[in-house]
């Protein structure tokens, strides 16, 4: 296919041309127009667009001329000698063991560098390439990895961190390999990480813009526009007004696997037994056993993850005064030992809602991309390899549980956290009570799940002036909260949560 347009000017009929045939090929060969790698110099084939978008991207910014082989539309891989080299482990240990020292990553991380085979040979390539000739300390890839993490150590711009590279480059002797600029260093270090999505919101948290609204304007909930509105209340097309983040976590998952060790303690849990009687880990735990009885054919594959949840707002900022609240979503994998589990390697961001306000209640909206890829894991992704066995399975997952404070436990859950029916156990029996001073509600009826016998139930003056002769209630099961819902149950529930689609 004729790429002379490439180097084109942008202004002009071959360029505009080459615009078009680049797209209905890549429509062609990959099948859809929704999710297509941008190749413009900003993009750098990162991030995925609408051919519409993409168009735009490649008017406004100009392509990647030094994208020669369009891999990730559909045109074959040409292979390189470096590909061929053999990357297999050496007494154990990864060659590229600097890299995971450097960034806190497991030697599952190098397990699949994407679907390009061409980024993965030069990936491989820099790892073997000096730093300048006769260095026998640093390869163009630690040295670069190195110097990346002093940036984010120290917080250097990108024109700082450009600087620093081109003085680098000088004080080096000839026939050095630095990136003489903050974009070539970026193109070298992607092929390291994982794909992420960058969703367009609507500021009022009603809908993402993607799937059915993927090339919309407007919010078709609230009318507000998808740009940024300046200063000048002049809409900057092109700037979304809200992003949110998303890091698919299926890939990351397949990674895990083609990591031997890491492979082998994902099914641990199936290996070890409690011999106290006394739980220790959360297989122990009734909700999973719960789950294995229920759902045998899950169950019976030790491979299958079982996940929890957790979210909550922080500011980013250093100022306590800044009331920004931007909130992660992040999932944790309980087949892992208790020791390793709750590493930060083994903890997996899928989600980054960036503010200036917290979604509060609409956090559903921005969960949608989640539960969709949840949904498919507990369907089943297949072809997934497990290198411990050396075989090929189909990995599954549940989500089981979520982790949280209080208020966050209400923005995802539904449940009314604050009122007089505020305990999600108790609900339209909250024993609750407004202090008649201080305006506030309190709650005084947690001495019902003391023992029968305890002294404190007997005593009045240091409570409420009444004895507590009343037992625990039971906790509602998942289907008893689904029927509340439905049937418009507001006093202790304020939603449907989008955890019920699982």
């Amino acid at each position: 296919m004729d790429k002379s347009w490439m180097h084109s000017d942008r202004r002009s009929k071959a360029y505009e041309f080459g615009v078009e045939a680049f797209l209905n090929f890549a429509v062609e060969n990959l099948l859809t127009t929704t999710h297509i790698r941008c190749p413009c110099v900003k993009c750098v084939n990162l991030k995925l667009f609408g051919v519409g978008i993409i168009r735009d991207h490649l008017y406004f910014n100009g392509v990647d001329q030094s994208y020669k082989n369009w891999t990730f539309h559909g045109e074959p891989w040409e292979a390189t000698t470096n590909a061929s080299r053999n990357v297999e482990e050496d007494d154990g240990h990864s060659r590229y063991s600097f890299v995971s020292e450097e960034i806190d990553m497991d030697d599952n991380d190098f397990g699949d560098f994407g679907s390009d085979p061409y980024e993965f040979a030069n990936v491989i390539g820099d790892g073997d390439q000096p730093v300048y000739p006769g260095c026998r300390k640093y390869t163009k890839l630690s040295a670069l990895v190195k110097l990346y993490n002093l940036k984010a150590k120290h917080g250097m711009s990108d024109v700082c961190f450009t600087e620093l590279l081109i003085l680098q480059g000088d004080l080096l002797p000839e026939g050095n390999t630095i990136p003489t600029s903050m974009y070539e260093a970026k193109k070298t270090l992607c092929a390291l990480g994982l794909s992420y999505e960058k969703m367009h919101a609507c500021p009022n948290d009603c809908i993402l813009y993607r799937k059915e609204y993927e090339d919309s304007t407007n919010c078709p909930t609230c009318g507000i526009s998808r740009w940024k509105e300046g200063k000048d209340s002049i809409l900057k097309e092109g700037v979304p007004a809200k992003v949110v983040w998303y890091f698919p976590p299926i890939p990351r998952f397949k990674r895990m696997f083609q990591s031997h060790e890491t492979a082998k303690s994902l099914t641990w849990h199936a290996a070890r037994k409690s011999i106290d009687g006394q739980m220790s880990h959360p297989a122990d735990s009734p909700s999973w056993k719960l789950l294995d009885d229920k759902w045998p054919e899950f169950g019976n594959e030790p491979r299958n993850l079982r996940l929890a949840l957790s979210s909550d707002g922080f500011n980013p900022h250093s100022s306590l005064s800044s009331r920004y609240s931007c909130w992660p979503v992040i999932l944790v994998t309980y087949n892992l030992p208790p020791w390793l589990c709750m590493k930060r390697k083994f903890m997996m961001l899928t989600l980054l809602i960036s503010g200036p306000k917290q979604p509060g209640n609409d956090i559903d909206v921005y969960l949608e991309p989640l539960i969709d890829d949840l949904k498919s894991l507990w369907d089943g992704i297949r072809g997934v390899y497990d290198a411990h066995n050396g075989e090929y399975f189909t990995l599954r997952a549940a989500l089981m549980w979520t982790i949280n404070d209080f208020p966050a436990y209400g923005n995802l859950s539904g449940c009314v956290v604050k009122g007089y029916k505020a305990c999600p156990i108790c609900g339209d029996d909250t024993p609750s009570h407004r202090l008649k001073n201080g305006h506030k509600i309190c709650y005084i009826g947690h001495r019902k799940w003391l023992p029968i016998n305890h002294p404190y139930r007997r005593q009045r003056a240091a409570f409420n002036g009444k004895p507590e002769y009343g037992t625990p209630p039971e906790p509602l099961t998942g289907e008893e909260v689904l029927h509340m819902v439905e049937d418009g149950d507001r006093v202790c529930w304020k939603k449907k949560s989008i955890f019920f689609d699982l």
